[in-house]
């Protein structure tokens, strides 16, 4: 006696992968969209002051001074990497100093998570942080004093 059996694919987990792609269609998420996800959700976790290295964060200072330079500092520091499915996440942070910087980044590393997962249902396969600063309230670029005695 042979059976015949079909099997519907079932959803494990809090991600919904399979509602990117259906029956009914595609839904594609833009890495910018991810990227933006993510670099407000890092910035969303106490201890981290700011993203990206230092020559991103001089250009991002740079780039808010000129009037009409237009593009967002959210995505400083962050580079994704998105399929079909499934996201990649790299993020350069700034944290403060007197913070444990293991807990800064596993707070980080879950909001990201986190917030991707439930906004794109998209799969995050990993999220990688670089901590490449400490700011310490001296980092602070201070206007010269002119000099009292000329």
């Amino acid at each position: 006696m042979t059976e015949t059996s079909t099997t519907t694919p079932q959803t494990t987990g809090t991600s919904s992968s399979s509602a990117l792609v259906t029956e009914h269609g595609r839904t594609t998420i833009a890495d910018a969209v991810v990227a933006k996800i993510a670099g407000i959700a890092a910035r969303e976790i106490p201890g981290v002051h700011n993203m990206g290295t230092g020559t991103a964060r001089a250009m991002g200072a740079l780039r808010e001074r000129l009037p009409g330079a237009g593009r967002s500092t959210i995505t400083q520091g962050v580079n994704v990497e998105v399929g079909e499915r499934q996201a990649a996440i790299d993020v350069d942070i700034v944290c403060e100093y007197g913070v444990r910087i293991v807990d800064v980044t596993n707070a980080v590393r879950q909001n990201i998570t986190e917030r991707i997962e439930d906004m794109t249902g998209l799969e995050v396969t990993e999220v990688n942080i670089a901590v490449d600063d400490v700011y310490t309230g001296e980092d602070r670029q201070e206007e010269p004093q002119p000099e009292r005695v000329q």
